[in-house]
């Protein structure tokens, strides 16, 4: 009797062991089948930003520089005598900035009006030698005359050439006037003093720069960033655009495409394979500029972000998400991939409002809030399946390496053209070398 009531106790013990795992197999399909697959997924709130770097739309790198540089040469032939200026200086147009040595041209100066007073004096003696060599010939017989008319043509070729010799002479005083008068270098634009390059006392020959001073305008600011062949497609000039902090996530800014510098292009170290193993090539990066409606709060040689403007920085009432992240396989029953309890996935029916035509975006009146996290339609997903929030902005499926295992997982999918983000990410080191 005793084994009989162990016996019934074991078997009710494994039915309700048997019940509970079917009833949990049929409400949480796939979470007894966890294979190591996470599926990652990113919270509304963040789709809401496109501006998150989540992949959705492309992303530059940038760097704050002045709207205008302007830059002084020294002149090879002359020695600076005095700056008059130093490194992070105000100056506005007209400021003197450095002195030439006007010793020498003083001194040459002299010389050279030395020198045409006694070629207009040889000139003027020409003259009066022809005058007498006429009034000779004019009394003398007529087998002579002709010798006369020899010494004067002679006379006459010598004051040309000293004619020439008074006009050389009058070009070199007036530049060395120029150059005394010119010994004082001002600046020609309102700004700060960005560098002097004054390497062994004047040489103006430093890293490949013959700028002597360089003075940036101040006022507005404009962003440098940079494209290459994979993103190009996303800029053109005039487009707007929104530059973001990196640091702040709330300060942005706005502007347009001013310039895309095409003739200019940097090569990119890093291969790109387009197809096969022969096309392996350099990607080349090409600068362009942001005009920005307003720069405040900007510093010069501050790093930012760029990305093209669709109107996703305006604030619009209630829920709203990109219409590809909404499964519309069914449109009378649209739902979306989204992190239920316990971190599983499940298939969460939203209901739509208001369609946004020009950034394809549907509004969601019920089933979704911004603490909700979703992730990419995918016909392989399946209810049930482990999510985690992503710290990069991908979204997918993601199978770890298992241990032994040489051929790498199955990598999130990152919505949009990831290599802006990349590239966005790996220059910020070299910003500085737009």
């Amino acid at each position: 009797m005793k084994k009989t009531k162990i016996i019934i106790l074991c078997a009710v013990i494994a039915a309700a062991v048997i019940a509970f795992i079917c009833v949990k197999t049929f409400l949480f399909p796939g979470s007894f089948s966890d294979d190591g697959t996470v599926v990652y997924v990113n919270p509304i709130s963040r789709l809401m930003n496109l501006g998150s770097g989540n992949g959705m739309i492309n992303r530059f790198a940038g760097v704050v520089e002045a709207q205008e540089t302007w830059s002084v040469q020294q002149n090879p032939e002359k020695t600076v005598k005095e700056i008059l200026v130093t490194e992070g200086q105000e100056v506005s147009v007209g400021t003197p900035l450095f002195t030439y040595d006007t010793e020498k041209f003083q001194s040459d100066l002299a010389q050279a009006q030395i020198d045409l007073e006694r070629i207009k004096n040889e000139t003027a003696n020409m003259y009066s030698s022809i005058s007498d060599l006429e009034k000779e010939r004019d009394k003398a017989p007529a087998s002579d005359k002709a010798t006369y008319n020899l010494q004067i043509q002679e006379q006459q070729l010598q004051v040309k050439q000293k004619e020439f010799d008074a006009k050389s002479k009058q070009l070199e005083i007036d530049k060395l006037n120029e150059n005394i008068n010119n010994a004082t270098v001002s600046s020609e634009i309102d700004g700060v003093v960005k560098s002097i390059n004054n390497k062994n006392g004047g040489d103006m020959y430093s890293g490949g720069d013959d700028s002597f001073i360089t003075v940036m305008k101040t006022g507005e600011f404009r962003v440098k960033g940079k494209m290459n062949e994979q993103n190009m497609a996303s800029l053109s000039e005039g487009t707007a655009v929104i530059v973001h902090s990196r640091t702040d996530e709330n300060l942005s800014w706005k502007g347009s495409i001013s310039k895309i510098d095409w003739e200019n292009p940097k090569a990119n170290q890093n291969s790109v394979n387009y197809g096969t193993e022969d096309s392996m090539t350099n990607s080349s990066n090409y600068p362009f500029y942001v005009e920005l409606e307003n720069s405040s709060n900007l510093r010069m040689g501050q790093h930012v972000y760029i990305e093209p403007d669709f109107g996703q920085s305006e604030e619009k009432e209630g829920l709203w998400l990109d219409e590809y992240m909404i499964d519309m396989t069914d449109p009378a029953h649209p739902f979306v991939w989204a992190a239920g309890e316990n971190e599983r996935l499940e298939k969460r029916p939203v209901k739509l409002g208001e369609h946004d035509d020009n950034l394809l975006q549907y509004q969601i009146l019920e089933g979704l809030s911004p603490e909700d996290a979703i992730t990419f339609p995918d016909p392989n997903l399946k209810e049930g399946m482990q999510t985690a929030v992503s710290a990069d902005g991908s979204m997918g499926q993601s199978t770890p390496v298992s241990e032994g295992d040489n051929n790498a997982s199955e990598p999130a999918v990152d919505i949009g053209n990831d290599i802006a983000v990349d590239e966005a990410v790996s220059t910020t080191d070299e910003a500085v070398d737009f």
